[in-house]
């Protein structure tokens, strides 16, 4: 369960660097957020094949391109994910945007979990996420400028938490058809995304209008660490952390962004800023403290049957452990 919680949360935090590096991106080379979202996938797969290669495991097509509609799913789940994100920001804005998306995504998650995986919604976590939304409302600022299309913004920003919820509890509850390799199952879901993403990335325009070299810089990063990296570090965590505990650790994300905006931009904080940003943590930290064993929760817990939503390893009759978000992104 650490380990797990460990995982998911530098994948957080790796998303939010993403983030800020897709807004220097738009401002810079003139590409828009499908291209971006597109070359993301691209590299990051082209870097999950060399990985793969290095430790001599089949790249080839039959081995990389998805046999099971699960991973051709999760595929689905990722381009729309981030996509839809991307395009509810250009339509509502960039706080109504992210308040949208990243508030819906525990909630749907949370839902999800309860009807298909089994997962009891306690108190704690109803709490928690008012909380976290609460602060995640405060980290931007409140509504902020409005986009032209704010309804159809925040339409996207559904469609994108809907996305990512599908990540989520498709992988915790297929694990044992998904396999045990991280970086397999996250390379085949990023070949289905960068499918589906290449005609609308082609329709926005693939190229740079400028600053090529530069964007081909940080469109590599975007591949190796937000990508490559934090996905296979994602999917290794839903292994072990519950689906609504692992949708509560994304909303680290924004924090991550907003820290790297004040190191590496100047941006600076205010009180509501900082305030949203404890309150985000605490409700994070809430959710990833075990619940201790003989309290009412717990026995609520094990009388929901957790146990029945962990997934079954590949040949193996004994359940891993259980708990079990994803998208952003």
């Amino acid at each position: 369960m650490k380990s797990g919680v460990f995982f998911v949360a530098t994948a957080a935090v790796a998303w939010g660097m993403g983030g800020v590096v897709a807004s220097v991106l738009y401002r810079i080379s003139g590409l828009g957020p499908l291209a971006v979202s597109f070359w993301r996938a691209a590299f990051g797969v082209l870097v999950l094949a060399l990985v793969q290669l290095v430790r001599r495991r089949p790249v080839g097509l039959r081995a990389v391109f998805p046999r099971s509609w699960v991973m051709i799913v999760i595929g689905l789940g990722l381009a729309v994910y981030q996509s839809a994100y991307y395009l509810s920001i250009a339509e509502a804005g960039v706080a109504v945007g992210t308040v949208a998306t990243l508030g819906a995504c525990p909630i749907l998650v949370a839902i999800g979990a309860r009807l298909f995986l089994g997962e009891l919604l306690t108190g704690r976590a109803l709490l928690a996420i008012g909380v976290a939304i609460a602060g995640l409302v405060m980290i931007v600022g409140g509504p902020g400028e409005v986009g032209p299309h704010p309804v159809l913004g925040v339409i996207w920003a559904l469609a994108s938490a809907a996305g990512y919820a599908v990540v989520t509890l498709l992988t915790r509850r297929y694990a044992d058809r998904i396999g045990s390799d991280d970086v397999g199952k996250t390379l085949a879901s990023f070949v289905v995304a960068t499918l589906c993403l290449s005609p609308l990335a082609a329709a926005e325009g693939l190229l740079p209008a400028s600053n090529a070299l530069v964007a081909l810089g940080w469109l590599i990063f975007l591949g190796i660490v937000p990508t490559a990296m934090a996905y296979t570090m994602f999917f290794n965590g839903l292994k072990t952390v519950p689906a609504t505990t692992a949708a509560m650790l994304v909303l680290i994300e924004p924090v991550s962004a907003l820290a790297v905006a004040v190191a590496v931009l100047g941006e600076r904080l205010g009180l509501p800023a900082v305030a949203g940003t404890v309150m985000l943590l605490a409700a994070v930290a809430a959710m990833s403290v075990p619940v201790r064993r003989g309290s009412r929760e717990a026995v609520a817990v094990g009388a929901a049957g957790l146990d029945r939503a962990a997934p079954e390893p590949v040949g193996a009759g004994a359940p891993e452990a259980s708990g079990d978000p994803a998208p952003a992104r």
